[in-house]
């Protein structure tokens, strides 16, 4: 009886050995995590430390399976997802009912509906897995409310956006509509260099505007 009982205790602690070193390493992955993010982050503004501190908390780290949408269309967006490992696209339905991919977000990226967001109204679009991602998510509206109190994260968002959503987005927009699907194909593999072997032809035709064919034509011509 007392071996059996010896047998159990031994086993319970063993289980706790266990656990207590899976949750030191999930803290260390998270902590590193983290880091890389205000890393990055540091790269567009510099950031105090309490106004990281501030963020810090309300930063929730989630994975998603591939295939998975972190967004749907006529979802009310609230969140901001900053890919830790793996690869989002942000996508719509055209008029002819094909999905069309309107961005990347590989590492390092932040991905989110924000003209829905700013605007509090429902999402045209959906953002998918694809791939096995994780990602570090805060609420929006929630970290916007630390702008009053640490206006250096306002800053960022400033110089956040004025990179991306006008700097990098308006000649894309332009290139869209007056260059030949070659030069757009060129364009992509400049701006997503070494994506090309993560994605499947469909998804970089989707994104280019054209069909797999014309894609496959391109590419062979560039052989």
């Amino acid at each position: 009886m007392i071996n059996s009982y010896s047998k159990i205790i031994n086993i319970l602690l063993y289980r706790y050995y266990l656990q207590t070193e899976n949750n030191q390493e999930i803290i260390e992955r998270n902590e590193m995590n983290t880091y890389l993010f205000f890393e990055k982050i540091r790269t567009y503004h510099n950031i105090s430390e309490q106004a990281e501190l501030a963020w810090k908390n309300l930063l929730r780290l989630k994975e998603y399976n591939k295939g998975d949408n972190i967004l749907d269309i006529g979802q009310y967006p609230k969140k901001v997802s900053f890919v830790v490992n793996g690869l989002l696209s942000q996508n719509y339905i055209g008029d002819n009912g094909d999905v069309v991919i309107k961005y990347f977000f590989p590492e390092q990226r932040m991905a989110a509906s924000l003209g829905a967001m700013l605007a509090k109204k429902p999402s045209g679009f959906y953002i998918t897995a694809l791939e096995d991602t994780t990602v570090l998510e805060y609420n929006f509206f929630e970290w916007r409310k630390l702008f009053d109190s640490f206006p250096d994260l306002a800053l960022f968002y400033i110089a956040y956006n004025d990179l991306h959503w006008i700097i990098e987005k308006e000649p894309l927009e332009i290139a869209f509509r007056t260059e030949t699907a070659a030069k757009r194909y060129d364009d992509f593999l400049q701006k997503y260099p070494n994506l090309e072997k993560r994605l499947k032809k469909h998804h970089i035709a989707s994104y280019l505007g054209i069909t797999p064919t014309q894609l496959s034509r391109i590419f062979f011509a560039n052989k």
